[in-house]
């Protein structure tokens, strides 16, 4: 009988200190991201349409529930990816990997905590745009620097993880090939 191969007798160890994607990638990450979702929100919005009258008869067509439908098809896009593969189609073009401390992708509890946590720079920066009386143009203003202000607080963690990641216990690595030295 041969003798296993090195390779074949021992298992995978996750990296504890992967490549962290830069902000720059991140960024345009979701950006293509958003371009993803206008097409997955479209056919969201379709699918409310059509279920609307019966909202209407049942009593459930009130204001706001467009809005928590839309939601929850988001909290279902992402984190039917993220615990699928740590990788939504965006992901998947810019090489970025959402994975747990021991290297897999999240479970569907702790995809579901990452996604409610990354919107908790809304209610601050919403609060804020009210308490000034902004409206229109003003108050998105405000919530593109409440925003901002989220998305840069990953200067301050030491691996350059979101704030939602380090809360959920998440972090995104870079799949890109490692620079020579």
């Amino acid at each position: 009988m041969p003798a296993a191969t090195p390779a074949a007798s021992t298992r995978h160890i996750p990296d504890p200190f992967p490549r962290t994607p830069t902000l720059r990638r991140r960024l345009l990450c979701m950006l293509y991201e958003g371009v993803l979702l206008f097409g997955v929100l479209m056919a969201a919005s379709a699918v409310y349409l059509i279920a609307r009258p019966l909202l209407q008869q049942i009593g459930l067509d009130r204001p706001y529930i467009d809005q928590a439908w839309m939601f929850l098809v988001l909290a279902f896009y992402f984190s039917w990816f993220w615990q699928r593969n740590g990788q939504t189609l965006a992901m998947q073009t810019w090489r970025i990997r959402l994975e747990t401390a021991a290297g897999v992708p999240p479970r569907w509890p702790q995809a579901l905590l990452r996604f409610a946590l990354a919107w908790l720079w809304l209610p601050p920066a919403a609060a804020v745009g009210h308490a000034l009386g902004l409206t229109k143009g003003p108050f998105i203003g405000a919530l593109a620097i409440g925003l901002l202000i989220w998305i840069s607080l990953a200067w301050l963690d030491p691996r350059r993880q979101f704030l939602h990641d380090r809360l959920a216990g998440t972090r995104l690595t870079d799949l890109r090939p490692a620079p020579k030295s």
